[in-house]
């Protein structure tokens, strides 16, 4: 049950996971001119995974939600609600445009969750059993909820995608302080066995909710004092990947780990691999390796417009993006430890659109859209990151097309042909200076791996 009468502290409510979030009870901060405090916070659990929502209270009064999920924040004030119509939860769909109010927006989740711990002061009282029905949409950095919990008639919340430095947060944990403290309520482990088959798993302790044994795949829950075998898994073949999990990437002033890899194809059978990164002071990014490099995706905070997946065209900060692919991809492989639950099989639809270099990705299923935005990324630099950490990366080679130079040499013959024409009807010397350079050129290319 939730009881909206007061501000209440929750005593003896179940605690809280410790997890990789900088944010604590105490932190302060300021947003549009208005200084806040951290005063509380409840975490939620949906089927694949768990957010925070803190609660602020503001030096004028007025309270407000600062959701953080994934290295995102999303900072959120209660609105009146003086609508006559609304959406109903059930006919929801991410990805989809609704008019909310006088505002066209782009539904980004509709997820039902369950309130698992709560910490400090609160507005009202959750008990066992309390469950959220909540639905996010978005329009550019604007950020718009809608709380179905209480019955058909939603609470509205309004606000903006933002960041802790746009915050000027303070007294935030640093990065020894959630090492030391993270999944503290089922004790600090840097390893464990897997349930199902024995085999050693190394993860970071509530700096990831859910965990891919890379012997057996089966899944595991880490949100509970005891982790726990959500699927069980069959012995995989193993994947010689090109970043190992837990190899470690030095970018800029920061530290990077790779906490999770996968393996996706999509219906035509081309495979690529994603690698999750992750650093306590930093936001999740992606490393992406594919047959024609590699690439660094990062999820959006201010979303393109227009945002439906199936536009023929978006733009992002005044920068109109064409688009590429429409397609589906499916997870043949996966490792490791995430901040949601992922397994083998799991699809999503995926838009692409490109401008020059950058692409834009939108992907979605039943429950969420996300966006994200890559650029390449350049294998000298990666060793750079890496280092020794990587020891395949290192021995990798820029990638070619395996019939290039089949094709150069088939040109070079091409070009000699169309020469050799009109010295057959002048035949001098200059001929067999021209044979023997053209062979020069040719033949090597021709004799190369991948000539035909």
């Amino acid at each position: 049950m939730k009881d909206a009468d007061a501000v209440r502290d929750l005593g003896k409510m179940s605690e809280v996971l410790e997890d990789y979030s900088p944010i604590q009870v105490g932190t302060a901060g300021s947003h549009a001119g208005r200084a806040f405090t951290v005063v509380g916070r409840i975490q939620l659990r949906y089927r694949a995974g768990i957010w925070n929502e803190w609660y602020l209270l503001f030096d004028d009064g007025q309270a407000g939600w600062l959701g953080d999920a994934s290295g995102q924040f999303m900072l959120t004030i209660p609105q009146p609600n003086g609508w006559t119509r609304w959406p109903a939860f059930a006919e929801l769909r991410p990805g989809q445009n609704y008019l909310v109010g006088d505002a066209r927006v782009t539904a980004s989740d509709v997820r039902e969750a369950d309130c698992i711990g709560g910490q400090g002061e609160l507005p009202f009282r959750v008990g066992a059993g309390w469950q959220a029905r909540v639905a996010d949409f978005r329009r550019e950095r604007d950020f718009l909820t809608l709380d179905y919990s209480d019955g058909e008639a939603p609470l509205l919340y309004k606000g903006y995608a933002v960041t802790l430095p746009e915050l000027k947060a303070q007294l935030l944990r640093d990065e020894e302080q959630i090492k030391t403290s993270a999944g503290k309520y089922r004790g600090r482990v840097e390893s464990l066995l897997c349930p199902s088959c024995g085999s050693a798993i190394g993860y970071l302790p509530g700096m990831a909710t859910n965990l891919v044994c890379p012997s057996c795949t089966a899944r595991l829950d880490a949100t509970t004092p005891q982790v726990q075998v959500l699927e069980q898994g069959e012995r995989a073949e193993r994947r010689n990947m090109s970043l190992p999990l837990g190899a470690v990437a030095k970018i800029g002033n920061g530290s990077y780990r790779v906490l999770g890899a996968m393996v996706r194809v999509d219906e035509e059978g081309s495979e690529w691999s994603e690698y999750l990164m992750f650093s306590p002071t930093g936001a999740f990014f992606w490393l992406v390796e594919t047959n024609e490099g590699w690439s660094r995706a990062q999820v959006l905070d201010a979303w393109p417009v227009p945002a439906e997946p199936a536009s023929l065209s978006v733009s992002l900060e005044g920068i109109a993006y064409r688009k590429l692919y429409d397609y589906e991809a499916r997870v043949e492989h996966v490792v490791g430890a995430f901040d949601w639950r992922v397994a083998r099989g799991d699809t999503v639809r995926v838009s692409e659109f490109e401008r020059g270099t950058a692409r834009l990705a939108a992907e979605w299923n039943t429950d969420e859209l996300t966006w994200t935005r890559s650029t390449p990324v350049a294998l000298d630099q990666l060793r750079a990151w890496f280092g020794t950490s990587a020891p395949k990366l290192a021995q990798a080679q820029p990638s070619a097309s395996p019939d290039m130079f089949g094709k150069v040499g088939r040109c070079l013959l091409w070009l000699l042909g169309l020469n050799v024409v009109p010295l057959l009807f002048n035949f001098s010397g200059v001929f067999f200076l021209l044979l023997l350079g053209a062979l020069a050129l040719a033949l090597p290319a021709m004799l190369a791996p991948g000539s035909d």
